[in-house]
C-alpha cells in the first residue's frame, strides 16, 4: 500500500504532529496530489510562515479560499486535472464564524463581535487555536465543496492538547462558575450584588475593588448575550468528535526519526486508538539513507588525487583528506543505522500493518515549487528525483 492508496478514498486527511517537522510541507504535497490526480481540494492550515505561499505560487495565505494558479499544480509537461485552493486559518475569524452562525439578530451578533470582552477571549482561550481549527473543518465538510479538505492542525507538544481541545473549551464556557456569575442579570435585566449570595456578593466586591464594577457589570452583560453560543460549542463539539471518527477520515501522523520524537509519535497514536480515530500512515521525515559499503581507503586516496583542485596538494595531504572523508563517512553511517532503528521500534510498537512513508533528509527547507514537487514524489512512491540544490549550488556537469 502506498500513501496514495491510503488517501484515495478518503474525503478528509488531517496531518497531526509537533512543531518543526515539515507538517505544514507534508499538508501542502498531499492537497497538491491529489488536484494533479483530479480531486477539487483544498488545504487548511495554521502556520503563517510565507514560504508555504510561495511554494503554492501566491503572493499571500490568509483566512480566504484562494485558488492556486493551474500551472503551479500541474506537474511538468503534464495538464492539471483537477484545482487547488489554500487558506491559512484565522483563529479571530474562524470563531467570528461560529458565533454568527448560532446568533440570529444582526444587532445581538454585532454587540457581541465588537465587545471588548469577546475580542480579548477569543483569540487567547486556552484550545480556541485547536477548536476553531476543528470548527472550520466541520463547516467546510457541510458545505460540501471540495472533493478533499488536508489540514494541517496547530502545532502541539502534547497530543492531548489537540484531541482534548473541544472538551476543555466546551468546560470552560459553560463552566457551573459561568451560570453562576449571569443568573442575577437573566433574572432582573442587570447585575446587582444585592441578588448574589451573601459570599458571592463579599468575592465579587473585592475582585470589583481592582478591576472596577463596570467591568462586571460589563462581563455579565457579555456572558449573557453570549449565552445562545455557549450551548453550540458543546453540540459542535459532539459534531467534530463524531465526524473525527467516520470511514471518510484519516489521519496522517508527521515526524522526524528521532528518539524524542519518535516517543511523542507513539504516545499521539496511543492516543488516536484509544479514540477510535481512523489512521492512515506514518511520514517520517529528514531519514539519511544509507550509502552503502564504504569505498577502500586507497581507492579514496586514488579518487582525491584525480581531483583538479586538489592538484599540488602533498601526499601526506590527501591521505589525512581521506582519513577524515572515511571519518565523515562512518559517522554518516552510524547517523542513519540510528534513524533506521528508530523507525523500527516505531514499527515494531505499533505493528506491520500501518504505511511507513520515509522521506530523506534534504538540505534545505521546502520553500518553492520544486521542493514541493521533490516531497511529492518522495511521499507518493513515484521515482525519487534528486533532492533540490541548496542555495546557492550549481548543478552538476
Amino acid at each position: 500500500m502506498t500513501l496514495g492508496d491510503a488517501i484515495a478514498k478518503k474525503r478528509i486527511v488531517i496531518c497531526v504532529g509537533p512543531g518543526g517537522v515539515g507538517k505544514t510541507s507534508v499538508a501542502a504535497a498531499i492537497a497538491m496530489q491529489a488536484a494533479r490526480l483530479g480531486r477539487r481540494t483544498l488545504v487548511c492550515t495554521i502556520d503563517p510562515a510565507k514560504r508555504l505561499a510561495s511554494s503554492l505560487g501566491l503572493p499571500r495565505l490568509d483566512h480566504e479560499e484562494r485558488r492556486v494558479p493551474s500551472d503551479k499544480v500541474a506537474p511538468l509537461g503534464r495538464p492539471a486535472r483537477g484545482e487547488l485552493f489554500a487558506m491559512m486559518l484565522d483563529q479571530q475569524r474562524a470563531m467570528d464564524e461560529f458565533v454568527a452562525r448560532r446568533v440570529q439578530s444582526p444587532e445581538k451578533l454585532r454587540a457581541i463581535l465588537e465587545n471588548r470582552i469577546y475580542r480579548s477571549i477569543a483569540g487567547s482561550l486556552a484550545g480556541a487555536q485547536e477548536y476553531a481549527a476543528m470548527a472550520k473543518l466541520h463547516a467546510l465538510d457541510e458545505e460540501g465543496r471540495y472533493d478533499l479538505i488536508v489540514l494541517d492542525t496547530p502545532p502541539t507538544s502534547n497530543a492531548l492538547d489537540f484531541l482534548d481541545a473541544p472538551r476543555k473549551i466546551t468546560e470552560a464556557v459553560d463552566s457551573p462558575a459561568i451560570q453562576w456569575f449571569i443568573r442575577p442579570y437573566m433574572s432582573a435585566g442587570r447585575f446587582s450584588l444585592k441578588l448574589v449570595s451573601f459570599g458571592g456578593a463579599f468575592v465579587l466586591k473585592r475582585i470589583a475593588r481592582f478591576v472596577g464594577s463596570e467591568f462586571i457589570e460589563d462581563m455579565a452583560g457579555f456572558l449573557v448575550m453570549f449565552n445562545d453560543v455557549i450551548g453550540g460549542f458543546g453540540a459542535r463539539a459532539e459534531a467534530v468528535a463524531s465526524l473525527l471518527r467516520e470511514p471518510k477520515v484519516t489521519f496522517v501522523l508527521v515526524g522526524t526519526p528521532e528518539p524524542l520524537a519518535i516517543d511523542e509519535a507513539l504516545f499521539f497514536y496511543q492516543r488516536l486508538r484509544e479514540q477510535s480515530m481512523p489512521f492512515g500512515a506514518f511520514v517520517l521525515n529528514r531519514v539519511h539513507a544509507s550509502l552503502g559499503p564504504a569505498p577502500p581507503a586507497d581507492e579514496v586516496v586514488i579518487r582525491l588525487t584525480l581531483r583538479p583542485e586538489l592538484k599540488g596538494f602533498s601526499a601526506d595531504d590527501v591521505a589525512r583528506a581521506s582519513q577524515t572523508l572515511r571519518r565523515t563517512y562512518r559517522n554518516f553511517e552510524a547517523l542513519a543505522a540510528a534513524n533506521q532503528h528508530e523507525i523500527a521500534r516505531l514499527a515494531a510498537a505499533c505493528g506491520p500493518e500501518h504505511l511507513y512513508v520515509q522521506v530523506p533528509f534534504c538540505e534545505r527547507d521546502v520553500y518553492d515549487l520544486d521542493g514541493l514537487s521533490w516531497l511529492c514524489r518522495h511521499l507518493f512512491a513515484e521515482t525519487p528525483p534528486p533532492p533540490p540544490l541548496a542555495v546557492g549550488a550549481s548543478a552538476p556537469a
